[in-house]
């Protein structure tokens, strides 16, 4: 089987992506698509070339598919991003990562035991801004997010401008979970405070210090560091959201929206081209010195069988035994996959867009998808691509 590019996809890929054959990787995104997905595209890096591939349709009642080079709203691999900075700015010398967080950012009244390594391994113990849900499965909002109750209220306030300092306010209004250093609890609010931190010791936006260091160097330019704008470069698949309202079913179209109610939790766009060179440039060490990259990529426990955290990245086991480094990027509506060998010659990225909703009908086929891909990708014919996560 051949893939089919567009025009414009041509233009911008390899030639060896275009020549492939590489049949099992088009009927694994196929296959997923199946599963209750609107679009998948995928892009694999490894001992073969390059491969890009997708299936399914980029918006509801059209027929395209997705473009293998379109833009997505990438996540929580912001955070991957921004942990590479805040690395980039320990290196120059503006930054210590066991200095408390306070005093950089002094005006917060921190708990001065945080350091900037916590915020990065999320081992603060802070409140996530995007609310906390218990080991008693007591939930606690923060501020409204597409799901569980607050769905209906996010979707008529997504354009609203949240900024940094006000998510963070609210977070540090709630009870920490546990005593800084003590656990792991993966939190928003440290994100937004590691934003807040490169802003103030450099002097310059995310956005301006995110392009000196990272976007420029690698030539990334399908990636963007959106801030409070609702828009998405095209070409992009088109993300939906179901819901009731007096007792009738209704589907928006939800591609556009403000991401500040995230932040620097989730707010960047790229492409699964970009995101590829990122992560192989980061683990080939091209992005931090060798011993920072270790330092980021050492895993810290999290509590979660096979998914240990370094400073912004995942390090996570396969079904096959081997290691990935990774972080991954749910939105709603949308994902963004970015998974790579520790020597970074073999990577994984992809972006999925479908109809979400406030129950988060998705998520168990989203956990199939992902676990299905690893192991096609990173564990061959060893493991069974159908196997579903734990």
């Amino acid at each position: 089987m051949t893939i089919t590019l567009s025009d414009q996809d041509k233009s911008t890929q390899p030639a060896a992506a275009a020549g492939q054959d590489r049949p099992e990787l088009q009927k694994a995104i196929e296959e997923i698509v199946e599963s209750g997905f609107l679009g998948v595209s995928l892009r694999v890096h490894d001992e073969r070339g390059e491969w890009a591939g997708s299936a399914g349709v980029a918006e509801l009642g059209g027929t395209a598919k997705p473009s293998v080079n379109g833009h997505a709203r990438i996540g929580s691999n912001t955070k991957t991003f921004t942990a590479t900075l805040v690395l980039q700015l320990v290196a120059e010398g503006k930054i210590e990562l066991d200095t408390p967080a306070a005093d950089y950012l002094p005006a917060f009244g921190l708990d001065r035991r945080i350091t900037v390594r916590m915020l990065l391994q999320h081992t603060s113990g802070l409140f996530n801004f995007t609310g906390e849900v218990y080991d008693d499965g007591s939930i606690v909002h923060g501020i409204p997010v597409p799901y569980s109750t607050t769905g209906k209220e996010w979707v008529n306030n997504r354009f609203h401008t949240y900024r940094p300092e006000e998510l963070v306010r609210l977070a540090l209004s709630k009870p920490a979970r546990f005593e800084p250093g003590t656990g792991w609890s993966y939190s928003n609010t440290n994100y937004v405070l590691a934003r807040l931190l490169i802003e103030k010791v450099t002097g310059r936006s995310l956005a301006e210090e995110m392009q000196r260091l990272i976007l420029g160097p690698l030539g990334l330019s399908g990636t963007v560091v959106p801030d409070a704008s609702p828009e998405i470069p095209e070409p992009h698949a088109h993300i939906y959201y179901r819901y009731e309202e007096a007792g009738r079913q209704k589907t928006i179209d939800i591609t556009r929206y403000n991401p500040s109610w995230v932040s620097t939790g989730g707010d960047m766009i790229s492409t699964s081209q970009d995101l590829h060179t990122f992560i192989s440039a980061l683990v080939g060490g091209k992005l931090l010195p060798a011993a920072l990259l270790a330092e980021m990529c050492t895993p810290h426990a999290t509590g979660i069988p096979n998914m240990d955290y370094g400073l912004g990245v995942f390090v996570q086991k396969t079904d096959c035994g081997g290691t990935v480094i990774t972080h991954n990027g749910g939105n709603v509506a949308s994902a963004t996959l970015m998974y790579s060998t520790p020597d970074g010659g073999k990577t994984l990225t992809a972006v999925l867009n479908w109809v979400d909703d406030a129950d988060m009908s998705i998520a168990a086929a989203f956990r199939n998808a992902q676990q299905r891909l690893v192991n096609k990708v990173f564990c061959g014919e060893q493991a069974d691509p159908a196997q579903p996560a734990d």
